[in-house]
């Protein structure tokens, strides 16, 4: 799928956030990393840096939901979904060093303390990521009243565990949580 120099500076944004944070990633390394054209970021957003970021973000967390979505399709438990939530970034970090993390994390940890409208869009990115978890966990028999605060957890430890491994480079908090945390997920079924 090709993607126009708008979609490629929300992607370029989000990797770059990532690794660097919101305060590291400069408009032009975004252009540059994107390969668009230099006059393009006024033209696509006129709200600036905020408004890239703030897209970013939205791309990230429908990014993560898509992802839950084909775990879910594949692993017929909670314990599995959770296994391939955290299977992507034990893959990711063994394949290409642990240099890069959650851009929520990232934003969350670097501004938005002091810029509401980014804090409101790690949030709105957070939602975006926990419905489909939350769907899957109903689906597959995690009783009505339990499928959110799940989905919470299960997020939340990963979110720890990557932050961790970074820390440690090393995948074990991830593998630690699977391990733990599965059988859990599996008994909330009823």
């Amino acid at each position: 799928m090709t993607r126009g120099p708008r979609e490629r500076m929300v992607y370029s944004a989000a990797q770059l956030i990532r690794t660097q944070g919101v305060s590291g990633t400069g408009m032009r390394e975004v252009v540059e990393h994107a390969s668009a054209p230099r006059g393009s970021l006024q033209h696509y957003f006129p709200g600036g840096k905020d408004q890239l970021v703030r897209e970013a973000l939205a791309w990230s967390g429908e990014f993560a939901a898509g992802r839950v979505r084909r775990y879910a399709a594949a692993a017929p438990t909670p314990a599995g979904l959770f296994a391939g939530m955290v299977a992507q970034w034990r893959d990711q970090f063994r394949d290409e060093g642990f240099a890069a993390g959650c851009p929520f994390v990232a934003t969350t940890a670097d501004v938005v303390a002091g810029n509401e409208k980014l804090r409101q869009a790690v949030c709105a990115g957070f939602e975006t990521w926990l419905r489909p978890v939350e769907e899957s966990l109903r689906e597959m028999g995690v009783p009505e009243a339990r499928c959110r605060s799940l989905a919470m957890v299960m997020i939340s430890a990963l979110e720890g565990a990557i932050v961790m491994a970074r820390a440690q480079e090393d995948v074990a908090p991830l593998d630690a949580v699977v391990a733990e945390l599965g059988p859990v997920l599996d008994a909330a079924r009823e």
